[in-house]
């Protein structure tokens, strides 16, 4: 802890004068412009500007003293947002709360002191969103949600801090269901060496659709970053590629440039892929179609999945790692060809009559392949069996079945 901490935490009021909120932008992907700023607290001393983030970290520090500092904080955070001009007077303020300090205030006093500063300020509660921060709660669940609410019901959004780590785990976002959840960039970071962390950020993803909830990646110190939150679904972005936190608030479109290139990027890349992979099951398609009408037309799919799956695997790329054949009710008709290291087919007849109409795709994959009688590709997923990145092509074959194929993506790595 550094001197300036050990004067804060000793109560000096003396040095309330020396307490300062910067503000650190958040930008939005759909509009390429800041949508708000995350209020963090400052303390000056005699080597600069430093972060209270230790201070509030520190548990040797009362909890009194910690929200003493934080309301005098928080209310210089808002009395410059009302009087500024914050994203162009449409922007956002972010406000930390831990979820212990809300709770032990509500339950003694039944009331929120952010709420009476909103009143005090003139600001509207649709423009702040308290951010429910990283920490354990000890207290049922269901009592945070009841104190959340309240800004719920004033009109305050939430959000959910640390996403993925320590304590923001699956029942607190369940019962909160925040507006917006932010992300750890330490998982981001940690997805560059390791694709497991990759799949638990895109489910978050969907976690986010399924809630209602936008998908908030902080930390971003790179384009490369970028990218990533891009690519994982991320709504919104925030981190020292665009701004560390600062005392004033900048024009909303400052980063505008930035946020378009990257976006550019994305898109370029994922239409060449794209294209890619349509050449790809045309390709595909017209081989198959061609060797089915050849020898197989008027066989039944049972009777012919094997047979005729076995004619098609010499004239298959070396990306393809495995071949098997559903009926429509989504039986599988074939045993499962599976290819390893090498050119050598493996044949696992345990697979045969397996159901996989259960999984979400196949239902909405075999109506599209009725109606469009067209090759379909998936987006790329982890395999069960290699961990391999992979796509799997789907074909219609005959009058009522469903070719799978699939096949290593060369760019699959965070596709």
């Amino acid at each position: 802890m550094t001197e300036a901490y050990r004067m804060v935490w000793s109560v000096d009021e003396g040095l309330d004068s020396q307490l300062v909120p910067y503000f650190q932008p958040i930008l939005a992907l759909d509009t390429r412009r800041i949508m708000g700023y995350e209020a963090l607290g400052r303390i000056r001393t005699n080597q600069g500007v430093q972060s209270l983030g230790p201070f509030f970290g520190d548990k040797r520090v009362p909890m009194s003293e910690q929200i003493r500092v934080d309301r005098l904080l928080r209310e210089q955070a808002l009395a410059k947002f009302a009087g500024g001009d914050a994203a162009g007077g449409q922007g956002k303020l972010f406000i930390n709360l831990k979820p212990s300090w809300i709770y032990q205030t509500y339950a003694e006093t039944g009331e929120l002191p952010t709420l009476r500063l909103l009143d005090k300020y003139a600001i509207d509660p649709r423009n702040v969103v308290i951010e429910i921060t990283e920490e354990s709660f000890l207290e049922p669940m269901e009592q945070l949600r009841s104190v959340v609410d309240v800004y719920r019901q004033q009109g305050c959004l939430i959000a959910i801090d640390d996403v993925g780590s320590g304590f923001s785990n699956m029942d607190r976002i369940a019962q909160i269901q925040p507006h917006i959840l932010k992300i750890d960039i330490h998982m981001l970071q940690k997805s560059e060496q390791h694709s497991g962390y990759y799949g638990v950020l895109r489910s978050f993803s969907t976690l986010a659709e399924q809630i209602g909830s936008s998908l908030l990646v902080e930390g971003v110190e790179t384009e490369l970053e970028l990218q990533r939150a891009i690519e994982i679904g991320a709504r919104y972005v925030q981190g020292f590629l665009f701004a560390k936190a600062e005392p004033e608030f900048r024009p909303s479109s400052c980063f505008a440039g930035l946020i378009e290139a990257g976006l550019n990027k994305r898109r370029s890349r994922m239409i060449q892929e794209e294209r890619y992979w349509s050449a790809e099951a045309e390709k595909l398609r017209c081989m198959v179609d061609a060797a089915w009408q050849e020898n197989y037309s008027n066989c039944n799919l049972a009777e012919a999945g094997n047979d005729f799956i076995e004619q098609i695997l010499p004239g298959l790329e070396a990306s393809y790692i495995r071949v098997y054949m559903c009926c429509e009710d989504g039986i599988q008709c074939s045993a499962n060809y599976r290819r390893e290291e090498g050119a050598v087919w493996y044949r696992e007849n345990a697979f045969r009559g397996h159901n996989w109409s259960w999984r979400p795709y196949f239902i909405p994959l075999s109506v599209e392949l009725e109606w469009k009688r067209r090759a379909a590709v998936s987006r790329t997923y982890t395999d069960l069996d290699s961990l391999d990145r992979i796509r799997t092509i789907s074909v219609p074959i005959g009058k009522d079945g469903i070719l799978f194929l699939d096949m290593t993506d060369p760019e699959g790595e965070h596709s």
